[in-house]
């Protein structure tokens, strides 16, 4: 699928989906929409992730294309109107549009009216099936080794060291596979249930229902984790997808230099603290344990300070650590394996 990706004036540091869909998805990225950065490419903004050319408007984009990703998602999951026209475009040339958004796009009048007009699919990835129910607590069933990426904070690496893990897996001839639990993993993979749109009582249970989806088809599977269970806001999803995937091990993700939860004034629990809570938490549920961790570097500069960074880290955690981009995710696959 040929897409553009809409991630107007947030690219690359806070257009998360974004990033993850060029770094993960399966998709040809045509184009990234910017206003703020038109002429320049994505390579001069991330290295590390494929290149395409950044462009201020879909007007500018010539070649064929078959959707438009929004590659954003603010606070709250809201539709910023500033991006209405590009929306509208890609309808009105028979491209579909996939959002994570909170704000359905199916919901939108005009945007359903268009797509009806040109033949095209309004896919919100954040819109759970209906038919879901509560967990039973039989995660444990499945075959697989079951691992889950949790973090001290939100945007701290989780989706992925998730997905640089079931890489390097693959790549050791390893059978792995990604369980997404949020919008960008779901655009990636193409399944998965976005857990923080489900109801409160059925998260758990949406999340052990793709465990039992796949269990038996793999070896290891890696649950997509969201968010943290000490987070102010957000702490109700972290759980269930603790307690409904019943992982048997877990791995730690922290950003360096991040002190407090993000948007919010409360101060992160030291790194011991976080172990002890979230094996404490997973005990009458099976227990996990966690059993290394992943680091993001991104705003440390140089190499030497990043690594100084990450050996820190690990003598906090007491496992092992690494920065699965800048160091590559090996010392921790070797620790979950």
């Amino acid at each position: 699928m040929r897409i553009a990706i809409l991630a107007h004036e947030k690219f690359p540091d806070r257009a998360k989906t974004a990033t993850g869909v060029l770094r993960y998805g399966a998709h040809d990225v045509v184009a990234v929409l910017d206003r703020d950065r038109g002429g320049e490419r994505v390579a001069d903004c991330d290295a590390s992730l494929p290149d395409a050319p950044i462009v201020a408007s879909l007007s500018e984009v010539d070649d064929p294309l078959d959707a438009l990703l929004i590659g954003i998602s603010p606070i709250g999951g809201g539709f910023d109107e500033s991006w209405r026209p590009d929306v509208r475009a890609a309808l009105e040339r028979g491209c579909d549009v996939i959002s994570g958004l909170h704000y359905f796009l199916e919901d939108d009048s005009e945007f359903r009216t268009l797509a009806e007009e040109h033949g095209c699919e309004l896919w919100d990835v954040r819109r759970p099936p209906n038919d879901l129910g509560v967990a039973d607590g039989v995660a444990d069933s499945v075959d697989a080794t079951v691992i889950a990426t949790v973090g001290t904070d939100c945007s701290v690496g989780k989706m992925t060291t998730t997905f640089e893990l079931v890489d390097a897996a693959r790549e050791r001839g390893v059978d792995a596979a990604v369980v997404p639990t949020g919008q960008t993993g779901i655009m990636a993979e193409g399944w998965g249930y976005p857990i923080d749109r489900v109801i409160s009582d059925f998260a758990a249970g949406a999340v052990e229902e793709l465990v039992l989806e796949r269990g038996n088809d793999h070896d290891y599977l890696f649950v997509e984790g969201q968010a943290s269970i000490a987070h102010p806001a957000y702490s109700g999803v972290s759980t269930a997808i603790l307690h409904g995937s019943m992982a048997d091990e877990l791995v730690l993700c922290h950003a360096t230099g991040r002190e407090r939860f993000h948007g919010f004034s409360q101060s992160l629990p030291s790194i011991p603290e976080f172990v002890s809570l979230h094996e404490s938490l997973a005990a009458p549920v099976g227990g996990s344990e966690v059993v290394a961790g992943a680091l993001n570097t991104r705003s440390v500069d140089d190499d030497a300070a990043a690594d100084a960074a990450v050996d820190e880290y690990a003598d906090a955690l007491g496992r092992p650590a690494a920065d699965p981009i800048r160091q590559g995710p090996d010392e921790v696959l070797d620790a979950v394996l």
